[in-house]
């Protein structure tokens, strides 16, 4: 999904049982066979099903259909209605199982679906050298490979009008969060245009202007807060809340229907230049594809990354990301679901990312012609970008929802970081995580 936020945490406390939302090791899945895959070897005869949210129907179709011809195998795919995230392990726990599945390929998400119990390990996989440092990072749990990473994570950063930051006379970037506050202060003086456009009548980006001032929490907090001893009312979590809602919200920094407007609204307005800046994820890059060419975008649009206290992006893992493979008791398909990956991040990739316009995972695949310039922007900030708290916490809140009460009068910054608090502590504790 374009929300990079696990909406499994409350599927688990409201809708599971423990059990359901345990990562139980009982039932190991198997481990990766020894030696390489031949990709097209014949599959005639083998029929695969394949799990798809209803945002990403269209995302395997390209390698789909040149896997079927190549080895005369049939892959289905069947959409799992929204939500995605909630309604997959409910339909796991009733004993449904697919063979691949798109899943959000993080620490914090992958347990929801048992990998020990229910997908195949792909640590020794052909494909696993070829991927990117950041790339590579992710897809596993407890030591063990379950995800295939077959594009690349979503990049946290600003999209900015370019006609707006010329009128205001910016010609540098900022390069810490407080410069582009100051930037934006500039801009609304000068210019009048509001210097952001902010998302509440969807809630889930409202996240991104906080995660981007959480980027100098040492790793050692997140190691300490896994573990119950921190917490999310950590006072930079607070102080990053706060200033969002004093500098930016209540301090006129963001255009006046910011309660209400929507993820398109956004897109338009940094495209027609009404609104200045766009704290978001390459999800708004992909929503302005959709009505824009890569010339118009070109030309509106820059981009760049921002963290607290540097220019730099953080990454955002979402479904689209990650494909798992399911122990099925099958050997024969289990063994087929193997080589479509295979296929997938070998022979066919080049043809897969030219297919959807996409960034390459592999260093040695080149990104195809024809990438708008803030989506090369964006791959070029990768390897040195962080992970947000969807990759570093051992599952994720949805701080979205507290900020959207935030912003309505109906939780103050301290309230917004104990909701997060109080609902990773349930989770754990339904998961039956040591020290919850």
């Amino acid at each position: 999904m374009r929300r990079a936020v696990s909406v499994l945490a409350a599927a688990c406390v409201l809708g599971l049982t423990a059990t359901a939302c345990s990562d139980s090791t009982a039932g190991a899945g198997g481990a990766a066979p020894q030696g390489s895959v031949d990709p097209t070897a014949s599959l005639k005869g083998v029929k695969l099903t394949m799990w798809v949210a209803q945002n990403s129907v269209a995302e395997p179709k390209q390698v789909i259909s040149a896997f079927e011809k190549a080895t005369g195998a049939t892959v289905s795919t069947q959409v799992i209605p929204d939500p995605y995230e909630s309604n997959v392990p409910t339909k796991l726990a009733s004993g449904d199982k697919p063979d691949l599945m798109f899943w959000q390929p993080t620490g914090s998400t992958l347990p929801f679906v048992q990998p020990a119990k229910n997908l195949l390990r792909l640590d020794n996989e052909d494909w696993v050298s070829k991927l990117g440092k950041t790339e590579q990072s992710l897809g596993q749990v407890d030591g063990h490979r379950y995800a295939a990473i077959v594009t690349s994570p979503a990049v946290l950063g600003v999209y900015y009008n370019k006609d707006v930051f010329r009128k205001a006379g910016i010609t540098t970037m900022p390069t810490g969060y407080d410069a582009m506050l100051a930037d934006a202060a500039k801009i609304k003086a000068k210019t009048g245009v509001a210097p952001f456009f902010e998302v509440g009548g969807d809630k889930w980006p409202l996240q991104w202007q906080v995660q981007a001032q959480m980027t100098d929490l040492p790793p050692s907090f997140w190691d300490n807060l896994n573990k119950n001893k921190d917490s999310w009312t950590d006072k930079t979590i607070v102080d990053a809340i706060t200033k969002y809602k004093t500098k930016i919200l209540d301090g006129g920094l963001a255009q006046k229907d910011y309660r209400t407007a929507t993820f398109v609204d956004q897109g338009k307005a940094i495209m027609d230049g009404s609104a200045a800046m766009a704290l978001n994820v390459t999800s708004l890059q992909s929503e302005i594809q959709a009505t824009s060419s890569t010339a118009e975008m070109d030309s509106k649009l820059g981009w760049f990354p921002i963290a607290n206290s540097s220019a730099n992006a953080e990454y955002s893992p979402d479904q689209t990301n990650g494909v798992v493979a399911f122990n099925t008791g099958d050997t024969k398909r289990e063994n087929a679901a193997r080589q479509f990956l295979s296929y997938w991040l070998g022979k066919d990739y080049p043809a897969y990312i030219k297919a959807g316009k996409l960034v390459s995972v592999e260093p040695s695949v080149p990104n195809p012609d024809g990438l708008p310039q803030t989506a090369v922007a964006q791959a070029k900030a990768l390897p040195t970008a962080t992970g947000v708290f969807q990759v570093k916490a051992l599952t994720a809140p949805d701080m979205h929802l507290a900020l959207a009460d935030m912003i309505y009068g109906k939780k103050t910054p301290i309230e917004v970081a104990q909701a997060a608090e109080d609902q990773f502590k349930q989770v754990l504790k339904a998961r039956a995580v040591p020290g919850f």
